[in-house]
């Protein structure tokens, strides 16, 4: 009986393809004496016989599958076999569009491709290659990775495919062309009319790319040849990401454009920023919206101005001012603010599961007790805080005309437990360090005024506005909270040496599969404004606190 079923096993008739897949890859590598050596100790390794195939294979991939798979996509690439590059990846399809434009769009050529060290299933590596447009060549290098990944259906190791295997800059619907920029540089200034390079400032690089993008048909330059990503297309209402630089072949001539930055205030964001990892800031001017700086510690994408993260408990400034305007709260009266609080069928805690008995609403404020907030959501329509945060502080309504792209903010309308949830910046709230900076803006001045990076005048656009002001006695009380909190709470420590004029709000966002919550702070000082967060940094206090008010200092 035993021969017997392993005869009429139908899993054995499989055999040859899976060899000849094996052999196949095998045979790519050998074009390379070390890929072919690799491949074979592979399928010595795995065993690749009839008995161990009987199965689909799972599990985590071990050091030569990794390394099979890696030299199978890399060394194909290498020698400009697109197809088999592509049917190295787990979606042929796109990683043959992909690796056929980098070719024929982008006019690269001379791949040569170092791996660097595996560490888990990722290969690090490098490419060297060369960009030739009309006679016109210039070097290309830059490092890039790649994730092997297992396929569901027969077990196999694949390249995983994204867009940034081929090169990290490049994103889903992004391509690789080289040609005529259409769009001509520009040479961006300082609010001084000194030179911002990305050289200089390196958290700048995104926002350059927007400056030219929106500015450079108008500011006067000639556009040069060019190694591009360009951006897809961005989805109805969104904003497109700025078309990024990456040769310069022929030098166009630039355009200027001056910003609203500080070139000193600039530096010293990037130089605070740079000491976290995934810390993000801003600060600006209450009085008129202008950006005096913008840094980010991780240079490829703009989470200052384009991040949409939940703000935590630094949104409790803005549900404070809707509990004030309804008469449910004052800052120096009796206030709950108990361990727990059910609502919607959620229990909601506080830090450690603390109490205030007797306490005045100032003193939940300062220390951030969620169930202050919470206790409130009953008295509460489902669109107040969404209402609170547009007609007030001119969030959430798509509308920011900042110069470069941004988001807005996002407070949703939701109900039951989210609704609570969203008063404390949890929920669907989304916000990012520029949307704090200008809550934290409007309380110091009274008045929204939309942040700004370029002066409107300079194309004539329109900023936006919001309907209505704070009532005297709400942006009163609003104030003496954010005073006490810098003074005597949570902010306590990070706004030391800073007052008397000054106001403060931290927050601590959770995160699903985080072990640690992002670290959110916003404050004013004087004609001064800032928030910051760090991801996965903890409590925002010690973390985007010491950046926020390291810049109000530095401004004052």
């Amino acid at each position: 009986m035993g021969k017997r079923r392993r005869v009429t096993e139908r899993r054995k008739t499989k055999q040859p393809a899976v060899l000849g897949g094996v052999i196949a890859a095998a045979v790519v590598g050998g074009a390379f004496g070390v890929y072919g050596l690799y491949g074979s100790g592979a399928a010595a390794d795995e065993g690749t016989t009839a008995t161990t195939r009987k199965a689909v294979k799972t599990g985590p991939l071990s050091a030569s599958e990794v390394g099979l798979a890696s030299s199978a996509f890399l060394t194909a690439w290498q020698s400009g076999d697109v197809t088999a590059a592509a049917a190295a990846t787990d979606d042929s399809a796109a990683a043959r569009t992909t690796l056929t434009g980098y070719g024929k769009d982008a006019h690269i050529t001379g791949v040569k491709v170092t791996r660097g060290k595996r560490s888990g299933a990722e290969m690090p590596f490098t490419v060297k290659a060369t960009v030739t447009y009309k006679g016109t060549s210039k070097p290309l290098t830059y490092a890039s990775k790649l994730t092997v990944v297992r396929r569901a259906k027969d077990g196999t190791a694949l390249v995983g495919w994204k867009p940034s295997v081929v090169h990290p800059d490049l994103q889903d619907g992004d391509r690789l062309v080289t040609g005529a920029s259409g769009t001509p540089p520009v040479t961006a200034l300082d609010s001084d009319g000194g030179e911002l390079t990305e050289a200089k400032y390196p958290s700048l690089g995104t926002v350059l790319d927007g400056l030219r993008e929106k500015y450079g048909k108008t500011a006067g330059g000639k556009a040069g040849i060019e190694l591009r990503v360009l951006r897809k297309t961005a989805k109805k209402g969104a904003q497109k990401t700025p078309d990024k630089t990456l040769v310069t072949l022929t030098e166009g001539t630039p355009g200027t454009v001056r910003t609203t930055l500080d070139a000193s205030l600039q530096a010293e964001a990037e130089r605070r920023v740079a000491a976290k990892p995934k810390a993000s800031v801003v600060l600006m001017r209450p009085s008129t919206g202008e950006i005096l700086a913008v840094a980010n510690s991780g240079h490829g994408f703009n989470t200052a101005f384009q991040g949409s993260l939940a703000p935590g408990s630094t949104m409790k400034v803005i549900t404070a001012s809707l509990l004030f305007d309804k008469g449910l709260a004052s800052a120096d009266k009796e206030h709950p603010c108990p361990k727990t609080v059910t609502y919607g069928g959620w229990k909601f805690h506080n830090d450690d599961d603390f109490e205030i008995k007797k306490g005045t609403f100032k003193a939940s404020f300062a220390r951030s007790c969620n169930t202050a907030f919470i206790s409130q959501a009953k008295k509460l329509e489902n669109d107040d805080l969404t209402k609170q945060a547009q007609q007030v502080f001119g969030l959430s309504m798509n509308n920011w005309a900042v110069g470069v792209p941004s988001f807005d903010g996002a407070v949703p309308v939701q109900s039951a437990a989210q609704m609570a949830a969203s008063l404390m910046g949890q929920g669907g709230v989304r916000m990012n360090p520029l949307n704090m900076a200008s809550v934290a803006s409007t309380v110091k001045s009274g008045t929204f005024h939309q942040p700004y990076l370029v002066a409107p005048s300079v194309d004539h656009r329109t900023l936006a506005t919001a309907p209505r002001t704070l009532s005297a006695s709400t942006l009163a009380q609003l104030r003496e909270v954010m005073q006490y909190t810098a003074a005597a709470g949570t902010a306590a420590e990070a706004m030391s040496g800073l007052g008397p004029d000054y106001g403060a709000k931290t927050g601590s966002a959770e995160v699903d599969n985080q072990k640690q919550p992002n670290g959110w702070f916003t404050a004013w000082k004087g004609d001064l404004a800032g928030a910051g967060v760090v991801q996965q940094g903890g409590h925002g206090g010690s973390t985007a606190g010491p950046i926020v008010a390291a810049l109000l200092k530095a401004g004052s």
